[in-house]
């Protein structure tokens, strides 16, 4: 009815000529009458087109049989298959499961391939067209049908869904006010113009639990909006009004400490922050970049996108345009803190000497402090204990003379983590007690359920597991009274080691199934490798030798995926616990093993490690 829209005087006159009567109205957009119900029709419904789904589980979906049934009255012998079934699910998904252009699709099969017709999906608009002859003009192509939504719009509701179009992955209203109305040229009320695209289905509006709404575009729709933008001449202003909104955002949540309310709004706008930091490299605008880097890079490392962040930074480094000593410094330390959790020290130690020297020139000396203890770590990391401690001390002297309270708590207690790999327990001990002290004297609850933890470790060193036990739950009723899931999933992962020293086996086993629930909870994946790590040592102490092997290699590919590998010294305790598992079977079933392991998907590897039945013996499986 979209294209007959003045007519809809004449369907209220019928309904009041007629009390009796009822219309059923499709369109794109609302007739806007007294007594009209709407009843918004989404998009068919999709797969995940990354998941393993089998060719009878993909049938089931309505967006893939359409596919099908319009693909088969153009080229009768096709049919899903295992070989074409992730192009199929993928084409679906990135047409948004949109009826109009999944026919328009289908119809290519014809001559394409799906793997074909799926690479050559980047420019939709161009390769969906020659629909029926006997459809109406606007439905014979994707363009012409959305050249019918987009005329029905006013000139100013024109210019807003074309700005729209930087917002990749959806946004908030507040985010429309500050990126498309910058100069408050808009020409209309935004509330009123969010309707309108909502209205006419240009936009589609997310209810969020709790949580200010979202409006998505359907990525089919945005490849036309950008094109718009992109004649209208707008384009950069309106991006450099979107990546400036970015950069506040991030910078306002990097402050926050990422409390889980601000990781939550960070995982919905990341693909924006994403597109504003292409931008920002493309334009050459290397001090915005670099703020928007670092601002993120917190965020980066809790969601382990260590790769991932140190390319974008990698780019901006190598950008011409001018930068403050203070923005480069700390993107700096931001980037070699990244390669530092990729275990590439010698990158990650230029990375931080350079940082640190900037810091001292600048007399920074909170920035100097951060740095020392960034190189400490990368010298312990290497193996070189001595001279970390000599490091970690002199950044404790740091604090001091700064006056940080919680900073120099903080130093302390890596300086007795230090003392604790060199075999020093005994000032390993005093320093715990210190920092813990300082941290209660703060009543700052996270320090003090570390400290707790830390003095457990401790006490399992040196063989007293009652002591051990009663602090690792100190610990965790600390982390739980917070609500620190990752420090909850991270005790639990010792208890269940602590149990495994007692061959508490079943306890064990209990102790881990939690800590993987979390950790899977949060998306933490060294967490999860961790945890998948507990289990394989705990089969090889229970003679389980290809399990054990099996469960060891699934978290070594999964740490590998992430580029997250462990230090010289984790892996060197892995292996050691892993020996009876290796001793039990020859060197080619070890490695047969192992490899089925690195090549399980996680899940299955997650579904092995919970599905744990204690065996008696010393049979292995």
């Amino acid at each position: 009815f979209e294209h007959l829209s003045s007519a809809a005087p004449v369907v209220t006159d019928l309904l009041a000529l007629a009390p009796s009567l009822k219309a059923m109205v499709t369109s794109r957009a609302a007739l806007h009458v007294y007594g009209e119900h709407e009843f918004s029709l989404p998009p068919l419904a999709l797969p995940d087109f990354r998941s393993s789904a089998t060719v009878s589980e993909l049938n089931e979906y309505s967006a893939i049989a359409l596919f099908v049934q319009r693909a088969a009255a153009v080229k009768p012998d096709f049919q899903i298959t295992e070989e074409n079934a992730s192009d199929v699910a993928e084409i679906c998904a990135r047409l948004d499961g949109l009826p109009l252009a999944i026919e328009l699709a289908a119809a290519r099969i014809k001559l394409l391939s799906p793997a074909a017709l799926r690479t050559r999906l980047a420019s939709r608009l161009q390769l969906l067209t020659g629909g029926a002859r006997d459809l109406p003009v606007r439905q014979q192509t994707l363009r012409a049908a959305i050249d019918w939504s987009y005329d029905l719009l006013s000139p100013a509701e024109q210019k807003l869904f074309r700005r729209l179009s930087v917002f990749v992955g959806g946004c908030t209203l507040e985010a429309v006010e500050a990126v498309c109305n910058t100069k408050s040229d808009l020409e209309l009320d935004l509330l009123d113009g969010m309707a309108s695209m909502v209205d006419k289905s240009l936009v589609r509006q997310l209810e969020q639990h709790a949580e200010e709404p979202r409006f998505v575009m359907l990525e089919t729709v945005r490849e036309y909006a950008v094109e718009k933008l992109t004649a209208s001449g707008e384009e950069a202003l309106t991006k450099r009004s979107h990546a400036a909104y970015s950069l506040v955002l991030a910078e306002e949540a990097a402050e926050s400490d990422l409390h889980n309310i601000w990781l939550h709004r960070l995982d919905l706008e990341y693909d924006n922050f994403r597109a504003a930091l292409e931008y920002l490299t493309q334009s050459g605008d290397a001090e915005w970049g670099l703020r928007l880097g670092t601002a993120l890079f917190p965020y980066w490392e809790r969601r382990e996108y260590f790769a991932e962040g140190r390319d974008h930074l990698r780019k901006l480094f190598n950008l011409k345009g001018a930068v403050s000593d203070k923005v480069r410094a700390r993107a700096l330390f931001a980037a070699g803190v990244l390669a530092g959790e990729q275990r590439d020290n010698d990158a990650a130690t230029a990375l931080i000497e350079e940082s640190l020297q900037m810091a001292r020139s600048m007399q920074d000396t909170r920035g100097v402090a951060v740095a020392l203890n960034a190189l400490a770590v990368f010298t312990r990391d290497r193996g070189d204990l001595t001279r970390a401690r000599s490091i970690f001390e002199e950044t404790l002297a740091v604090w001091r003379e700064v006056g940080d309270r919680l900073s120099v708590a903080r130093a302390v207690s890596n300086l007795a983590n230090m003392a604790r790999l060199q075999g020093d327990c005994d000032s390993a001990r005093s320093l715990y007690e210190e920092s813990l002290g300082i941290f209660r004297e703060l009543r700052n609850a996270e320090g003090i359920a570390r400290s707790l933890n830390y003095q457990g470790d401790i006490a399992r060193d040196q063989g007293d597991i009652l002591a051990a036990r009663s602090l690792y739950e100190a610990s965790l009723g600390a982390f739980r009274e917070i609500g620190n899931s990752l420090g909850v999933a991270g005790t639990l992962a010792d208890l269940g080691n602590l149990a495994r020293d007692s061959r508490d086996y079943a306890a064990a086993h209990s102790f881990y199934r939690e800590s993987m629930t979390l950790f899977q909870e949060q998306g933490h994946k060294r967490g999860i490798a961790r945890v998948l790590e507990c289990f394989a040592c705990t089969a090889a102490a229970q003679w389980q030798a290809e399990r054990s092997l099996r469960l060891a290699g699934a978290a070594a590919a999964l740490r590998q995926g992430i580029g997250a590998p462990l230090t010289r010294a984790e892996h060197a305790e892995l292996e050691e616990l892993l020996e009876p598992a290796r001793l039990a079977l020859t060197h080619s079933g070890g490695s047969t093993a192992w490899l089925q392991g690195w090549t399980m998907p996680a899940g299955k590897a997650i579904e092995e490690a919970l599905a744990y039945e204690e065996i008696s013996g010393a049979a292995c499986k």
